[in-house]
């Protein structure tokens, strides 16, 4: 696909809904919550993964726990921006788009562990963990080829002989990140769409504007 075929990335909620969950998952969540870098990474597998699981699994999966609100309109407000954050992902890859992620898309030579970029693929693969045996039926080698992207992105296998030699390819890694949104789409489709289904033609590029709101998160953590 040249870059004039390329679709520009879709934020999946706005900048208000983001900067809710950032507060909360960052200041009241618990400890062992994933903020809101790795939790929108966990949310973008969810709307990929081949089949969908009950919200009460995934909930307790992101906070680790039950979460605590102050009162029920909380409780309906943060767990509508996590299940509309999920839903919106599905909505633009159903159409051929592209995610746009809470993030530059470069390393800048700092190893992906580092990043927000490395918070944000373990955070999808805590997704890909959370119904893991549903993601590998079927056509195993493909997925596991489309996955070693955000496996080896998330510092996660680090120790495994050969992730740390791929790990050290930092020409590899830099490319590896700016094409993390298309990543995405074709993993969606490779579980949606059929090997001899017409897959959908991604909407034509947007004139460009200004840079997509929701950069830059990673910092609070």
């Amino acid at each position: 696909m040249s870059d004039s075929d390329t679709p520009l990335p879709q934020p999946l909620l706005d900048d208000e809904g983001l900067d809710l969950l950032d507060d909360f998952l960052h200041e009241r969540a618990g400890p062992d919550a994933l903020d809101l870098i790795g939790a929108h990474g966990f949310l973008v597998a969810l709307a990929v993964a081949p089949r969908e699981l009950p919200a009460a699994n995934w909930i307790a999966e992101l906070f680790h726990g039950t979460p605590e609100f102050d009162n029920e309109q909380e409780r309906e407000t943060i767990l509508g921006l996590l299940e509309q954050l999920r839903r919106n992902a599905i909505d633009v890859l159903e159409t051929g788009g592209l995610p746009e992620l809470p993030f530059e898309l470069t390393l800048d030579g700092v190893p992906p562990e580092e990043t927000p970029i490395g918070d944000w693929c373990a955070g999808f693969m805590e997704g890909v963990f959370l119904d893991e045996p549903a993601w590998f039926e079927g056509d195993e080698e493909t997925t596991a080829t489309l996955l070693l992207p955000f496996m080896l992105l998330s510092g996660l296998f680090n120790e495994e002989p050969d992730m740390a030699e791929l790990s050290r390819d930092t020409q590899r890694l830099e490319s590896l990140v700016g094409q993390l949104p298309e990543l995405v789409l074709d993993l969606y489709l490779h579980f949606r769409v059929p090997p001899d289904t017409a897959k959908p033609k991604p909407r034509p590029k947007r004139p460009a504007g200004k840079a997509g709101k929701g950069k830059g998160r990673g910092g609070k953590r």
